[in-house]
């Protein structure tokens, strides 16, 4: 704040049109520069610009020292102005009196928005069960460009999710809006945040939201040798008292062969020394029997949530020492290219000896009531006419192409013990 008297000074002297001109000419060359240190896998000449945040910062400062002390071009005055107060133009005691009572308005206005996150446990479910999503979120903005923060909210409550992973999440950067998507999102929905790695790491990305306790997490830039650099969490959550470990990630672009192999590597070895239940919420880039997929689940000691399903390729859910109940895959209808896929598992009473549930059906009337999926509801008032219940629709197969949150590509499905 100090030098912008001076700098200000010296925009008044200046010819108006040249100097703004050129004024927002370097701000947008700037942004595109900060775009560049990420998005250096998809731009020319990226190649030289991959995480240097630290040139852009240089040359900002090398400007406003060039401006600062360089000497004037015009012999125009000076037009700033400086303040002198003498102890005779102190203000009085009235001043004081509204300058004290307008800050104590402004706290109370942060008071009043104070995120007063709940302790102990977290909700109550039954039987030790809980539901994991996974999501690209495209830092809160649609496929037309709005913002979609209050209908992303909106959609993932319906959800009832109570793990959820957002990747492209990063909306910190000038270049999205500054905007801190796991404050916004943690306040909106009352769960915990966890987002990893840092904006300064030059990543895309990684939130982790839990309506359960996060007791630990660790951060991970996974091996990036040629593609962008991929972010990961490994998130230990107290889930009804059972501690139960989800591993996070995006890994590399698919042309990013090594990227991806050692990725998997890295986070296949996080799933196999985990010691609790784990589920795994991520990003492959590669279909399923791929060699990153088998590395997951041969290494890693994995399970696929639904191993039948071929149409993937970018988003899966894995898990180990859980009992998998229920398997959805939810559109995007626009606000991501990319839908959501949820899955629900039970934490079994022992989890060295238990049984999986290994046979599906679709209908979910012939599965429990708690564990369906669940419903999106509107009450018809109209008298002599029941409750109309309106799901994510019901079973479907293939692409849901209507611009709403609907079950798609053969799901939902839900497990069951053989009989």
């Amino acid at each position: 704040m100090s030098i912008w008297p001076e700098m200000l000074d010296r925009l008044t002297t200046c010819p108006p049109v040249k100097s703004l001109l050129t004024v927002m000419l370097t701000y947008l060359v700037e942004i595109f520069f900060s775009v560049w240190t990420v998005a250096y896998n998809f731009v020319p000449g990226g190649v030289y610009t991959r995480e240097h945040t630290d040139y852009l910062i240089l040359c900002v400062m090398v400007c406003i020292g060039l401006a600062l002390f360089s000497k004037r071009r015009t012999k125009e005055p000076s037009y700033t102005s400086y303040v002198k107060i003498s102890e005779g133009d102190m203000p009085g005691k009235p001043v004081y009196i509204v300058l004290l009572i307008t800050v104590m308005v402004g706290l109370a206005g942060f008071a009043s928005r104070l995120h007063q996150q709940k302790n102990g446990q977290g909700p109550e479910r039954p039987n030790k069960q809980f539901t994991a999503a996974i999501w690209t979120y495209h830092f809160g903005y649609d496929n037309k460009g709005w913002p979609s923060l209050e209908r992303s909210a909106k959609m993932l409550n319906e959800t009832g999710a109570d793990i959820i992973t957002l990747l492209e999440s990063d909306a910190s950067k000038p270049f999205l809006g500054n905007n801190d998507l796991g404050m916004w999102l943690g306040e909106k929905l009352n769960m915990y945040v966890d987002f990893g790695a840092s904006t300064r790491d030059h990543t895309w990305g990684n939130l982790l939201l839990s309506k359960f306790p996060i007791v630990k997490s660790k951060h991970h830039l996974l091996p990036s040798p040629h593609g962008e650099l991929a972010p990961g969490i490994t998130a230990t959550v107290n889930i009804s008292g059972n501690l139960v470990d989800f591993v996070v990630t995006h890994m590399g672009n698919d042309r990013d062969v090594l990227d991806r192999k050692l990725q998997a590597e890295v986070l296949a070895n996080e799933l196999r020394n985990s010691p609790n239940p784990a589920v795994f919420l991520g990003y492959v880039t590669s279909a399923p029997g791929s060699r990153d997929y088998k590395k997951l689940i041969n290494h890693g000691r994995m399970k696929d949530i639904d191993s039948t399903d071929q149409e993937r390729w970018c988003e899966y859910i894995m898990y180990k020492k859980l009992i998998r109940l229920g398997y959805a895959r939810i559109s995007h209808a626009g606000l991501s290219d990319t839908e959501v896929q949820v899955g629900r598992f039970r934490i079994p009473d022992n989890p060295i000896s238990y049984q999986d549930n290994d046979r599906y059906v679709t209908d979910a009337q012939l599965v429990d009531v708690n564990t369906r999926f669940n419903p999106r509801y509107q009450w018809v008032k109209a008298s002599g006419q029941h409750p109309f219940f309106m799901w994510f629709g019901p079973y479907r197969h293939g692409h849901n192409s209507i611009p709403d949150h609907l079950f798609h590509m053969s799901t939902p499905k839900y497990f069951l013990p053989r009989t």
